[in-house]
Formats: structure tokens, sequence, C-alpha cells
């Protein structure tokens, strides 16, 4: 079996509004979706409306967008110069075609007053800890046993 490179998709990154909440909640859902019943995830998969309400009210949100439907979705915030991201979600269809890249480069862009670039990812994921890699971040810390008992590795990149 040969396998090919699956073709890149043109996104548009923004800022998410209040608008896109439902759509980013489904493509949340989907995305994380994938490792339900090999982790507990309830807190990424259920999410509610008004919970993510109040989130963005502490965190920058930005989604991307393909063909007028959003694709991918991401947060993040700085405290003390550290820009933390988190659940970054990218649609099933659309990984791997530069969605979480673009996302992540928007936020390496934007984010000025930081001069280091933390993420975390479940440690059993391959797939997302070589996502890290090749956007050249290095692993910096494992944290066990964290939410929901899961281990996670954790990804800097310094300015």
């Amino acid at each position: 079996m040969v396998l090919t490179p699956r073709s890149s998709v043109v996104v548009d990154i923004r800022p998410a509004s209040e608008v896109d909440f439902p759509a980013l909640l489904q493509v949340q859902q989907a995305a994380f979706g994938e490792y339900a019943g090999v982790y507990n995830l309830s807190g990424w998969t259920t999410e509610t409306l008004e919970s993510l309400k109040d989130d963005a009210r502490e965190k920058h949100i930005l989604v991307a967008e393909a063909n007028g439907e959003i694709v991918g979705s991401v947060r993040f915030w700085t405290v003390a110069g550290v820009c933390v991201i988190r659940l970054l979600s990218v649609s099933p269809p659309s990984q791997s075609r530069g969605v979480g890249k673009a996302l992540i480069r928007e936020i390496e862009r934007v984010t000025t007053d930081a001069h280091k670039i933390y993420a975390c990812t479940m440690l059993r994921t391959a797939r997302n800890i070589q996502f890290s890699l090749n956007l050249g971040y290095k692993a910096e810390t494992i944290l066990p046993d964290h939410y929901d008992h899961l281990d996670l590795i954790c990804f800097a990149k310094y300015r």
C-alpha cells in the first residue's frame, strides 16, 4: 500500500466570536472524540456553551475557517511571560492538512508579550508529540497523573 500525504487546506485564521461557539464545540467534540474509550475526556468532549463563554472571557480563542466552515480552534493566554496553549482542535477530515500548524503559527505571530510558548498533550499520542516537535517545540516536562489521571508531555518554544 502506498500512502500519499493529504493535501493542505486553505484556512482563514481569525479570532472567534460568540456566534462561532456552537461550531467550535462540535469540532472540539469530534477531535477529542477520537480518544473516547481510551481516555477519560469528559471535560473536553462535553464542554457546554456556557463554560466556553466563561473561558472566552479569560482567554484568546482562534478559529480556522475553510470554505465558510469552522474546521479548527485553539485557546491561549499569557501569564508572566508564558503563552499557554490549550485545546487545539481540528475536525477529523481536516487533520494532517495544515490546519493545526496554521493555528499555532498564528499564536506565535500575535503573541508579543511572551518569552516562552507552552503546550501539553497526552503522553501516549505519538501523532501529537510529533506535531509539536515538527513545529520546533522541545519536550520540557512530563506531568504524570494529571487531568483525569492522564500523563501529559509538555513542550516549549523560547524566543
